[in-house]
């Protein structure tokens, strides 16, 4: 063999292994979730088995973070193609806001679509005695994870009802389940969880210890203005919570960045909303998603790919 046959043969074996790699890095798809306890992270488990059976040769995983935060950090970074985080988080990523974690904007992200609401959930135990926000004065609380989107929720309520960390006896950086895993064992005397309604954290101690949901008055919402609304956590969401009980809510968004194809963020788009059904047997808080709602209020551009299939579906930003 001659050094020019060779070297041609030596290139096509090079052009070769080439395809099979760049096709598979087109369809890595990274899902960044929150803790294994929480919400996002089963619901990530629907999407993944979704994008799985629906996109040829995808590689599709599911990665536990410490939620919107980290979620987007990692999306701007392009350490993951997908995520889950909520919408007061993706609008401080988006302006860059030093104390919520964002020394600077986020530049990357892109839009894929508005999902389900976070309740926001402050559980205590019933020999705690507390009952009201007030109440908390001097107490044992955990707030999330630090920087957490949970954590960013719980100082802008505690601000809201004119308190501060300072005014707690304890604060606890802690994910959902070692939270509640430190109020079975007294050691805590309340934990605020941002999530779904009937997280399996809260389900699985209001089932271990006789717990009070605390009330959120309606005037916290209105103090606080977007992206918190004010809502209800139904009775019986949880053992023992026998009443309805007032509280805040915020919307949880779908982002992507500008490091996915658009062919990737219309199938991820497209794929969610044709399994619907798929998605909502995961968990219950997934049952208010409708495409109709899928651009209100998100806070970054939307993906070209995510708005390729809401045109063709006659949905349109507000």
């Amino acid at each position: 063999m001659t050094l020019r046959s060779k070297l041609v043969a030596a290139a096509a074996v090079v052009t070769l292994g080439a395809v099979p790699f760049a096709a598979g890095a087109q369809q890595f798809i990274n899902i960044l979730t929150g803790g294994t306890s929480g919400v996002y992270y089963p619901v990530g488990g629907a999407l993944s088995k979704i994008y799985t059976d629906g996109i040829p040769d995808a590689k599709v995983q599911v990665q536990s973070t410490k939620a919107s935060v980290e979620n987007l950090n990692l999306l701007q970074q392009g350490k993951g193609e997908i995520g889950i985080a909520l919408g007061d988080s993706v609008k401080f990523a988006a302006e860059g806001n030093p104390e919520a974690g964002f020394p600077q904007p986020l530049e990357n992200l892109r839009g894929i679509s508005a999902m389900y609401p976070n309740f926001i959930q402050i559980v205590a135990s019933e020999e705690s005695g507390i009952k009201t926000l007030d109440d908390l004065r001097g107490k044992a609380l955990s707030v999330g994870a630090p920087k957490s989107g949970t954590e960013l929720n719980a100082r802008a309520i505690l601000q809201a009802a004119g308190m501060a960390y300072d005014d707690l006896g304890k604060v606890e950086y802690l994910p959902f389940a070692e939270s509640v895993e430190l109020m079975k064992n007294r050691q805590l005397d309340a934990t605020l969880q941002s999530a779904g309604l009937g997280v399996a954290s809260l389900k699985d101690l209001s089932t271990s210890i006789p717990i009070t949901v605390v009330s959120v008055p309606e005037d916290i919402a209105s103090t606080l203005g977007a992206p918190y609304v004010a809502e209800t956590i139904p009775a019986n969401t949880y053992d023992g919570q026998t009443e309805d009980v007032p509280t805040v809510a915020v919307i949880n968004f779908l982002i992507s960045s500008t490091e996915v194809s658009d062919d990737t963020a219309y199938q991820m788009t497209k794929l969610m909303y044709e399994n619907l059904d798929e998605l909502k047997a995961a968990h219950a808080a997934t049952a208010s998603i409708d495409v109709k709602n899928a651009l209100t209020g998100m806070p970054v551009p939307v993906h070209p790919g995510a708005k390729r299939y809401y045109d063709e579906v006659g949905v349109s930003a507000e």
